[in-house]
């Protein structure tokens, strides 16, 4: 039964841990900002699953608080630099940034895209299910995001045309692979 429950487990210390890595997350999201903990790039989201590992080598007492919360504040210090230096040098936010990528054009697929994507027929059709799609007449587009979301633009109005939408909303978007 030690694998249900072990005398030896120090629960007490990992509820005190709990609750102190949470303050230091609060602490330092108040500091840094919510852009911590965004997933608007692969780094992004690689910063925050770096961030879960640590705290639960926290939680099963093989890293201490200290050290932890040292590494946790370096890799959202990273995030916050590297969002600045993405800023102010567009070439950088290139080079480590996808752009978004159609996937449809109004109601037609573009097969070429999903296949540099790796995205299924049947991935892009769950989507448009997802999103309450039930004819491909509705759809203006389907993008899918640097994080890997897919996004579906759609209307009820199966009279719409895809230039209806406002060139600001697919400013950046990648028609080609």
């Amino acid at each position: 039964m030690d694998w249900i429950y072990d005398i030896k487990d120090p629960l007490l210390e990992t509820a005190l841990g709990s609750l102190l890595i949470f303050v230091v997350i609060i602490v330092l999201t108040r500091i840094i900002g919510l852009r911590s903990f965004a997933k608007f790039t692969a780094y992004d989201f690689a910063f925050t699953v770096a961030i879960g590992s640590i705290i639960s080598s926290i939680l099963t007492s093989s890293t201490s608080i200290v050290h932890g919360s040292i590494a946790i504040t370096s890799l959202l210090v990273l995030t916050y630099v590297f969002s600045t230096l993405q800023k102010k040098i567009p070439a950088l936010s290139n080079a480590i940034s996808n752009k978004p990528l159609l996937l449809m054009k109004g109601a037609e697929i573009l097969e070429e895209n999903l296949s540099s994507a790796r995205v299924e027929k049947s991935q892009l059709m769950a989507k448009l299910r997802e999103a309450n799609v039930y004819k491909l007449s509705q759809v203006h587009a389907v993008i899918l995001e640097v994080t890997g979301d897919i996004s579906v633009l759609h209307t009820v109005d199966e009279d719409a045309d895809f230039t209806q939408i406002d060139t600001q909303i697919l400013k950046g978007v990648r028609e080609k692979p």
